[in-house]
């Protein structure tokens, strides 16, 4: 079972890993769409309503791409200060109980965030602008990286298992 949760992990730890590229590249695209916006409606004269609601359909996506992996590398917003005053045993169970709860809310939104991307998909909602992109896209992407994120919490939890488990001294079985 270990094995199979390190291959696991590893998988998606490089997964997610080309996600964060990904996420990287879409906010250079997006800085480089809105200078282009800037300089077009200010110097050219020219108005790119689109450009504003395609810069936010790539945060949406950079921002939830990246999720798993900031996850993985503990760079999500936390206290500090109890890693210097905790033992590692407390801290690797106060992590696993974050980790946990954090799953819980990640997969019930992720849940939703497929229904809506479905619902979008199969009525066809689009946004109110004139350029009136699919709707189906940004929910598609929050439940696409919510359920990585989720799934990265999942295996950081059994992965802290699995080394608790590694750490303990088997027990007498016998009672003697």
């Amino acid at each position: 079972m270990n094995k199979l949760i390190q291959v696991f992990g590893g998988g998606l730890r490089c997964f997610n890993r080309w996600m964060a590229i990904i996420a990287a590249m879409l906010i250079v695209i997006a800085a480089v769409a809105l200078v282009y916006e800037v300089i077009t409606r200010y110097y050219v004269k020219i108005a790119n309503d689109w450009m504003i609601e395609f810069c936010v359909y790539l945060l949406i996506a950079a921002t939830f791409l990246a999720a798993a992996y900031t996850q993985a590398e503990r760079g999500h917003v936390g206290i500090e200060v109890l890693d210097e005053v905790m033992s590692p045993k407390w801290n690797r169970i106060r992590l696993m109980i974050g980790d946990a709860l954090s799953a819980v809310v990640v997969f019930v939104v992720a849940h939703n965030a497929w229904h809506y991307s479905w619902d979008a998909y199969q009525q066809g909602w689009t946004t109110s602008s004139t350029w009136a992109p699919p709707l189906w896209i940004p929910y598609f992407l929050m439940a696409f990286g919510l359920s990585t994120t989720g799934l990265q919490m999942i295996v950081q939890i059994l992965e802290t298992l699995a080394v608790r488990g590694a750490h303990e001294k088997p027990q007498n079985l016998t009672g003697a």
